[in-house]
């Protein structure tokens, strides 16, 4: 005995069915650059820039990115994050990301790996130093 489905059950299931967000298949950044300002021996600030940013932590992953390509030109493998300000005026994101470098893991919640980090950069399309 074969069972139908009826238009009905058809539609619902269909309903069910997951959807990509179109917001994020439309995701195309453009990085326009990083500006490395040492501050002391360990201490860097990241001064990027982009268009087409999301929301604040776009920019936020960008300076993370620069911080943890500098961290390993550098010879260090670990970067701590101390503070990312960022602002935005007609659609140009600006970001000043403030990180330490370290060769062993520093101490604090916001530590980075940066040979981990920049292979993510590099998966997601971020832009390194």
């Amino acid at each position: 005995m074969r069972k139908r489905i009826s238009f009905l059950g058809a539609a619902m299931l269909a309903a069910c069915t997951p959807t990509e967000d179109p917001s994020q298949s439309y995701f195309a950044p453009e990085y326009l650059g990083i500006e490395t300002r040492r501050l002391d021996d360990d201490l860097v600030s990241f001064l990027v820039r982009m268009e087409g940013a999301r929301t604040k932590a776009d920019v936020a992953d960008y300076g993370k990115c620069a911080a943890a390509q500098y961290a390993l030109i550098r010879g260090f493998g670990f970067a701590r994050h101390v503070r990312t300000n960022v602002q935005e005026e007609g659609g140009l994101w600006a970001g000043d990301a403030v990180y330490t470098i370290s060769a062993a893991l520093p101490d604090g919640l916001q530590t980075i790996d940066a040979e981990v980090a920049v292979a993510e950069c590099a998966e997601t399309g971020i832009p390194t130093v």
